[in-house]
């Protein structure tokens, strides 16, 4: 699933940094919950203007649901929000 954080680039990285449960990877088929920024990670090597036009918001997150408990996902996505 992806999603935006309100605040542009510097509020998505510091959601990323305020994640307690979910682990900060680009790994795909992982059994755990991941979560990556894609505009200060995979793609940060490209400007603001490239990552638009290929789909990437400063603001945008990318969240891969693992096998954790729901209420421990949900815990841990209000907690960095709510910060």
């Amino acid at each position: 699933m992806t999603f935006g954080v309100d605040g542009g680039l510097a509020a998505g990285k510091r959601f990323i940094e305020r994640l307690q449960l979910i682990s900060h990877l680009a790994n795909v088929g992982d059994a755990k919950t991941l979560i990556i920024h894609p505009a200060s990670t995979t793609h940060q090597q490209m400007s603001e203007e490239e990552q638009r036009a290929g789909g990437v918001l400063p603001e945008m997150v990318r969240l891969s649901v693992g096998l954790e408990d729901t209420d421990d996902i949900v815990w841990d996505l209000d907690q960095a929000l709510g910060r």
